[in-house]
């Protein structure tokens, strides 16, 4: 039979003690939900890590935050770059939540043509027609092939037929079995500790005590969902097809190596190897970077540099 998906579920635990801070949402708070037990009951359940955020954790491993740039095992991979007015780096495809499909590279000009002109003749979008995946993955892997790892919607009208790749690397954190644990502190304020008209809380004087929920759990767990299927059914080469593989591999290894520090009070440890559920085992790191290395070469010709798109605020555009 032949393997469409590698799925794993990495088991995790805190660093430090048990307790840790889950992500949160304003009008939620802790994402918590139900799971049914093996004997017929129900145990409660947390979301720890979304799926988005998890796909911004994963890309960021192949990217040089101080150098803002793309870690030099992957800098001859094209992407694009916004610049200011004055050349000066504002952000990237790498960085931006929806990719290539960021208002920065939407409303940008690339010489004397909009940036949206020239992504549309890449991708051949000339019609209200949707194209599937693989009719522009040529197109997206010239722009930026993480794109087909991460996926990108062109859901703006400035994108005719406005396509849609999903992801092709899923992955969430969850806990199980949990429950709250209670804490809290207080803001000190070493030189007024009183109350006056102006000197409150509001203002930040004051000594201010606070609450705070943190959690625990019989279980942390990682799970990944790697989507061979879908990236062989881009229909790119054989050499670019591993590419996206074992770049979704090399950031997955990248990520559990260095640690899963989510937020201050949340930093997560594998506390085992790391398989996938047939028990295959996830390859180490410079096996992994060789292969990236490797599939990089062989692809000819390698798309020349990417986009440098130019964004300009609309305060200084008037």
């Amino acid at each position: 039979m032949t393997t469409t998906r590698q799925l794993f579920s990495i088991p995790l635990r805190p660093a430090i003690g048990d307790r840790f801070q889950p992500t949160g949402f304003p009008s939620l708070g802790a994402a918590t939900f139900d799971r049914p037990t093996s004997d017929g009951g129900w145990e409660r359940c947390l979301l720890v890590e979304s799926e988005q955020s998890m796909a911004n954790r994963l890309e960021a491993t192949m990217w040089d935050q101080a150098g803002r740039c793309p870690i030099p095992l992957i800098d001859r991979l094209p992407h694009i770059e916004i610049v200011d007015e004055n050349g000066d780096f504002l952000t990237s495809s790498r960085l931006e939540a929806h990719r290539i499909a960021s208002a920065y590279v939407r409303e940008g000009r690339i010489g004397e043509e909009t940036a949206v002109r020239i992504i549309n003749d890449r991708l051949g979008l000339d019609s209200d027609r949707q194209r599937a995946p693989f009719e522009i993955a040529d197109g997206l892997f010239s722009l930026d092939p993480l794109v087909l790892i991460h996926g990108v919607f062109l859901s703006q009208k400035d994108f005719p037929g406005q396509p849609k790749v999903p992801r092709a690397v899923t992955a969430f954190i969850e806990a199980h079995d949990v429950r709250e644990a209670y804490g809290g502190g207080v803001k000190k304020d070493s030189v007024f500790t009183g109350h006056d008209e102006g000197r409150s809380s509001s203002e930040g004087y004051g000594m201010v005590p606070f609450d705070r929920v943190e959690w625990t759990a019989r279980e942390i767990v990682l799970n990944v969902d790697l989507d061979l299927d879908q990236m062989s059914g881009y229909g790119l080469t054989a050499p670019a097809t591993r590419l996206l593989s074992d770049l979704a591999r090399l950031e997955l290894r990248y990520l559990v190596d260095g640690g899963l520090r989510l937020r201050t009070a949340c930093d997560l440890v594998v506390t085992d190897d790391v398989v996938d559920h047939e028990g295959v085992a996830l390859p180490a790191t410079q096996e992994l970077e060789d292969r990236v290395g490797d599939a990089i070469a062989e692809i000819d010709p390698l798309p020349d540099g990417g986009l440098t798109v130019t964004w300009t605020s609309k305060k200084k555009q008037k």
